[in-house]
C-alpha cells in the first residue's frame, strides 16, 4: 500500500484521505487499519455536547504529563470494552500505532469535516479508561468508556487551547458503580519502525516520559483495595455505589471511590499508607461531601491498605475523618459494619 498522507502533527486532512492511504473506514470514530498496523481515532467534542456530555478533549496535565480523553464507541446502551473499543485497548498487544485526530471545521466549499492530526498516542499504562455516566443518542443514561491517551514516545502533540475538555454546563450528580475497576496493566510500546515526525511550529517539550512501574502498582493496589472492601460490605448486606459529580463551569468530573448507602459513609482509598496520601484523601473527602445529598450528616472515612502511624491516626481524628484499613483477616477500624458485634 502506498502511503500518500504524511502523518505530521498539525496536518489538516480528511477521513477520506486517511482511508485512501491506509485502508480503513470513514464513518466511525474508531477506525482500525489492520494491514497498515494502525488504529485511527477521530475526536469531535461538539458531538458529545449535543447529547449532554463533555468528556472529550485535552485534560489537565498530571504528574505523568499530558493527557487526552476520548469517549468510546456505542451510541446507546452501556459501552463495552470490545469491538472498536477493543481495538484501542489491544493496540499495544497487537503492535498497532494509535493516531488521534480532532474535528477541524468543514472543507471550504464542501460538506466534509476536516481533521487536524494531533499525533501518535498510547493508552495510559496506569489506567486505560474511566467509566462515566452520560446520555446516549436516545437520551437514556448509560455507562461510557472514557479512554485516557498519552503522547507516544517522540511525539510532540499538535493540540491547542481550544482542544481542552469543555466546562460542564451545569452542576449534576449521577449514581455510579464503585470506582473499583482494576484494568489489566498496559505497557508503553517501544518506538515502531514508522517514524513519527514533529511539526516545528509545535516544538514544545510536551512528550511523555515512561510512567514509573512502582506508581502503576500503587494505583492497581488501590483499585484492588476498593474492590475487596466493596465485596466485604456487600457480604454483610450493605448497598454500595459511587457518584459522578460534574461542576458547572469546570471540566471533567469528581468521582469518589466508594459510598456505603446503608451507613451513609463516603470512603476515599489510597494505595499507600503515608501522611501525604492521607492528607490528599482528607482534602478529596472535604470536597466531595459538599456535593453529596445529606452531606451534613455524611460520615467520611479513609480506606488504607495497612494501619498508619499513631500521629496520622491523630490527624484523622482532629478533622473528624474515620479510618478503615486492611488487616490480616478482613478490615479493621471504624466505621465498619453496623451489623458487626
Amino acid at each position: 500500500m502506498t502511503t500518500t498522507v504524511d502523518l505530521v502533527p498539525g496536518l489538516i486532512t480528511t477521513r477520506e484521505a486517511i482511508a485512501a492511504a491506509y485502508g480503513c473506514g470513514t464513518f466511525q470514530g474508531i477506525e482500525p487499519a489492520d494491514d497498515a498496523g494502525k488504529v485511527f481515532v477521530y475526536s469531535d467534542p461538539s458531538a458529545g455536547e449535543e447529547y449532554g456530555y463533555t468528556f472529550d478533549g485535552r485534560a489537565e496535565d498530571d504528574e505523568f504529563g499530558p493527557l487526552y480523553l476520548y469517549t468510546g464507541a456505542g451510541a446507546n446502551g452501556d459501552q463495552k470494552p470490545s469491538g472498536r473499543n477493543g481495538s484501542i485497548l489491544t493496540h499495544v498487544e497487537k503492535q498497532r500505532e494509535l493516531h488521534l485526530f480532532v474535528a477541524h471545521g468543514r472543507v471550504p466549499g464542501g460538506g466534509a469535516m476536516q481533521q487536524r492530526y494531533i499525533g501518535q498516542m498510547v493508552l495510559d499504562p496506569i489506567k486505560p479508561y474511566d467509566v462515566r455516566r452520560a446520555p446516549g443518542q436516545n437520551g437514556v443514561m448509560r455507562d461510557v468508556l472514557v479512554f485516557r491517551f498519552r503522547p507516544a514516545e517522540g511525539t510532540t502533540p499538535a493540540w491547542t487551547e481550544a482542544d481542552k475538555v469543555p466546562a460542564a454546563g451545569q452542576t449534576a450528580i449521577e449514581v455510579t458503580a464503585p470506582v473499583a475497576d482494576v484494568p489489566a496493566p498496559v505497557v508503553l510500546p517501544k518506538q515502531s519502525g514508522t517514524k513519527v515526525k514533529k511539526a516545528e511550529q509545535h516544538s514544545t517539550p510536551e512528550t511523555v516520559a515512561d510512567i514509573p512501574a512502582g506508581q502503576r502498582k500503587v494505583l492497581r493496589r488501590e483499585g484492588e483495595l476498593v474492590k475487596a472492601f466493596a465485596a466485604h460490605l456487600a457480604a454483610a448486606g450493605h448497598e454500595t455505589h459511587s457518584f459522578q459529580i460534574t461542576i458547572k463551569g469546570e471540566p471533567g468530573a469528581l468521582t469518589p471511590d466508594l459510598y456505603d448507602a446503608t451507613d451513609h459513609v463516603l470512603y476515599e482509598a489510597k494505595g499507600l499508607t503515608t501522611r501525604a496520601n492521607v492528607r490528599m484523601a482528607i482534602g478529596q473527602l472535604a470536597d466531595y461531601r459538599r456535593h453529596i445529598p445529606n452531606g451534613k450528616t455524611l460520615r467520611a472515612a479513609v480506606l488504607l491498605p495497612s494501619e498508619p502511624t499513631a500521629d496520622v491516626k491523630d490527624l484523622l481524628d482532629e478533622v473528624n475523618v474515620e479510618l478503615v484499613y486492611q488487616a490480616d483477616e478482613g478490615f479493621a477500624g471504624w466505621p465498619l459494619l453496623s451489623s458487626q458485634p
